[in-house]
């Protein structure tokens, strides 16, 4: 029996219109009038991710940043990891020395040096009230950084993710969480980390948890979810290691998931 639930948001609960569908909506109301645990896992910061689970009724903690931040609506921070202002700092550097447009993440607000896209694309994807033009070593020496991200185009991220890799491989983790996003966060961050931390603090047995996503950041916690889930739309490394591949996001495929393991009480 499924007692603890874990959804990615972008690709998994909701299209590229950021809209969660009502077929979705519904089933999503119909497992929490079950008793199930929803949560929402995304590399959003916490204030991006709100509205969304206010418009879900969402009441558990969510995972944000990875995993690096949980926090419940209207709650204090349960668990909160950061990036060492060093690995901050030599990130930043060499994104700034490779040319790549650069976001730093720090207590829960947004900076960029300058905006390279429309103010709507980062209010979309990546979180409104971005603060701009501020110097990076006065934003280090004022917060407590959680992530730094870099917006590329496709075709770039794999040989960005090799670059970091060989940089910061024993102190931090590189995540690509979006076609055109790859961050570097905490060492020990991720959702599958999360989400056991999370399972842990509600009692809840890794065979009693459900986790679904479509990117390469939500591989830990559907390899660690007791049923593991993709999208239809998941990329093929999501999907190698799926327990079940759901309809995509355009079918309502988290209604699916929802309908065939708890409402209907099914297993893989």
């Amino acid at each position: 029996m499924i007692r603890l639930a874990a959804f990615d948001l972008d690709g998994t609960l909701m299209g590229t219109d950021q809209k969660i569908r009502p077929r979705v909506l519904e089933a999503v109301r119909l497992a929490q009038a079950q008793g199930v645990i929803v949560t929402l896992a995304t590399g959003r910061m916490f204030t991006a991710t709100e509205r969304f689970a206010r418009e879900l009724n969402v009441t558990a903690p969510l995972l944000c940043y990875q995993g690096g931040w949980i926090q419940a609506l209207d709650g204090p921070v349960l668990r909160r990891i950061v990036l060492p202002v060093a690995v901050a700092r030599a990130a930043i550097a060499l994104g700034e020395a490779e040319g790549w447009h650069t976001l730093l993440y720090a207590d829960g607000q947004l900076f960029v040096r300058e905006f390279l896209h429309p103010v709507a694309f980062y209010d979309a994807l990546l979180g409104s009230g971005v603060s701009v033009g501020e110097p990076w070593e006065a934003i280090l020496a004022a917060h407590e950084v959680d992530k730094v991200l870099y917006v590329a185009q496709p075709e770039h991220i794999p040989a960005m993710a090799d670059r970091l890799q060989a940089r910061f491989s024993g102190l931090a983790e590189i995540v690509r969480s979006h076609a055109r996003f790859i961050e570097v966060v905490p060492l020990g961050v991720s959702k599958g980390s999360a989400l056991a931390w999370l399972a842990q603090h509600y009692g809840v047995a890794r065979e009693e948890v459900l986790a679904a996503g479509d990117q390469e950041n939500d591989i830990t916690m559907i390899e660690w979810a007791g049923v593991g889930v993709a999208m239809g739309n998941a990329t093929p490394a999501v999907q190698k290691v799926a327990d079940w591949i759901a309809p995509p996001v355009t079918e309502d495929g988290v209604a699916t998931i929802l309908e065939r393991f708890v409402l209907n009480g099914s297993h893989p």
